[in-house]
């Protein structure tokens, strides 16, 4: 059974700012949470609002939160890895 990938505001302004070859390389790893939420690679965080995960896709992150209730992944931040965990 799938999850449904939501983004917040804040990451779609994100990833709508990217060149197109990095959305290109981001697009495809957000559609494929849907399938897999915790796939190889990913990490969890500790963060303060709460845990969260992330996944690498080159130099960029991505960081969300899983809710398997309700089967829901929400994507939260996009960035470069020296800015998202700001």
């Amino acid at each position: 059974m799938n999850y449904a990938v939501l983004l917040t505001t804040r990451a779609v302004r994100e990833l709508a700012a990217f060149p197109k070859e990095v959305i290109a390389r981001i697009d495809p790893r957000l559609t494929d949470l849907g399938t897999d939420p915790r796939p190889p690679g990913c990490k969890k965080l500790k963060l303060r609002e709460g845990d969260g995960w992330r996944i690498r896709v080159g130099d960029y992150r991505v960081l969300y939160r899983i809710d398997d209730s309700s089967r829901r992944v929400l994507v939260y931040r996009i960035g470069h890895r020296r800015d998202v965990y700001e």
